[in-house]
């Protein structure tokens, strides 16, 4: 028994050793080291303190020095939440979107009843503005003709629109523009081409109004006049005006002939 239980111890140490790390598959030899099987290559890590982590290493770090490129950005909180910072990109959208730009020219309304002094008073600064009563004379052969009134002044503003695309720079409309809805079309029309729109608002007693009809040529009847008279309305800054111009008779001044 002791001499089997010998050999067996013999055979087991004359036995390769079995290293399975050589391979990574259990119950393999480790490879001969020879020409053709060389010894693997094993990496050196030289480097190794630079890699490591200062603080697992245990080592002391400057956090008050800060890095050379380092920028200090100050930003000022706005009185209002809702209004962003001076200085911010959207305070400067917000600047630039409140700039209004140069207008491409000017577009001037004549308001007031008929024998207000609208023609004379363009007629005096040398101006032939679009009319009304030009379009009626050239359609109707009538100044006086009511009965079209959606004709005339769309083909009145067809012309102005045609001058707003050729850019003509000063623009004049000579019609009554009584009361604030008359006078919308004209000013968004204006503005859509990128003009200004100024107002000539003639501030002439009725009387006086019926008084210069009657000394015409061609009269506007005087029923119709009135009529207008309850319907005019003056022009204000609210309705879009750029500027407003007041045009008025002289206290105590007399109409020619009398």
């Amino acid at each position: 028994m002791r001499n089997w239980m010998r050999e067996r111890m013999k055979r087991r140490k004359k036995k390769p050793e079995n290293e399975a790390e050589a391979t990574g598959r259990v119950g393999q030899q480790k490879p001969p080291v020879d020409a053709q099987h060389p010894q693997p290559i094993i990496p050196t890590y030289d480097d190794a303190d630079a890699d490591a982590d200062p603080v697992a290493e245990g080592h002391d770090i400057d956090l008050d020095t800060p890095p050379a490129n380092a920028r200090l950005v100050t930003e000022v909180q706005p009185e209002s939440p809702t209004t962003p910072p001076a200085g911010s990109p959207e305070q400067r959208t917000a600047q630039a979107a409140k700039t209004t730009r140069a207008p491409k020219g000017v577009v001037v309304l004549a308001i007031g009843l008929p024998g207000s002094g609208k023609t004379t008073w363009f007629k005096r600064r040398g101006v032939t503005p679009l009319s009304s009563d030009m379009l009626r004379s050239i359609l109707f052969d009538d100044i006086t003709e009511q009965r079209y009134q959606g004709l005339v002044f769309s083909t009145l503003r067809s012309l102005l629109r045609a001058r707003l695309i050729a850019r003509m720079p000063w623009n004049y409309v000579d019609a009554s523009n009584l009361a604030p809805h008359e006078r919308r079309q004209w000013i968004k029309m204006s503005k859509g081409f990128g003009y200004e729109v100024h107002a000539v608002f003639f501030d002439v007693p009725l009387e006086v109004c019926l008084e210069r009809n009657r000394k015409r040529e061609r009269q506007v009847k005087e029923e119709l006049i009135q009529r207008m008279a309850a319907k005019l309305k003056p022009p204000t800054f609210e309705e879009g005006f750029a500027k407003l111009t007041v045009v008025r008779v002289k206290a105590g001044a007399k109409e020619p002939g009398e």
